[in-house]
């Protein structure tokens, strides 16, 4: 995928979340509920997603010196998007998960339009601080990552485009 500058992480990410919520959307009640192998269910994929970019509302919208001063600056040029990609997939294959505050818990089908709503609303407030930031910035300062260790913002925003994408796929391969 050919995702460089700000705006192109935008559309992508705006594209992947819209998809993955049209998803959501799409399931019954069995389906949205559904662990099967004690894999997590949809509900359980969507949680997992707003949580994971909960965090971000926050940083993206920190002070520059702020982050330099919690997290320290890049000391390498950021990764491609495809790069950023390889090691995340290396690191699910070596075994990694999701850890903490990211793992869900039980998600009824009778939360599942508010949470479709709020992650909607979630990946609005995350595009407007993408569209404020700036380009140099995004590889300039750093997050940490709790399976990838530190990355740069604008890896960061790499991660969860595909990782919205990866939940999509995890969760289409199973029907």
């Amino acid at each position: 995928m050919q995702i460089q500058n700000k705006e192109q992480i935008v559309i992508a990410l705006d594209k992947n979340i819209t998809a993955f919520n049209d998803y959501v959307a799409s399931v019954n009640k069995d389906l949205f509920e559904a662990t099967p192998d004690n894999k997590w269910s949809v509900g359980q994929n969507l949680e997992h997603l707003i949580r994971s970019v909960k965090p971000l509302q926050l940083a993206y919208s920190l002070p520059k010196f702020v982050l330099q001063i919690m997290f320290g600056k890049s000391n390498r040029p950021s990764k491609s998007y495809d790069e950023l990609v390889n090691k995340y997939k290396t690191k699910l294959a070596a075994g990694g998960r999701a850890s903490g505050p990211f793992i869900p818990s039980y998600v009824s089908f009778k939360n599942r339009e508010g949470l479709i709503k709020k992650y909607a609303h979630q990946k609005q407030k995350l595009i407007n601080k993408i569209k404020k930031q700036n380009e140099k910035d995004l590889d300039k300062y750093i997050l940490p990552h709790p399976l990838l260790g530190k990355l740069t913002l604008r890896e960061m925003l790499f991660f969860t485009v595909h990782h919205n994408e990866h939940h999509l796929e995890l969760l289409k391969n199973r029907r």
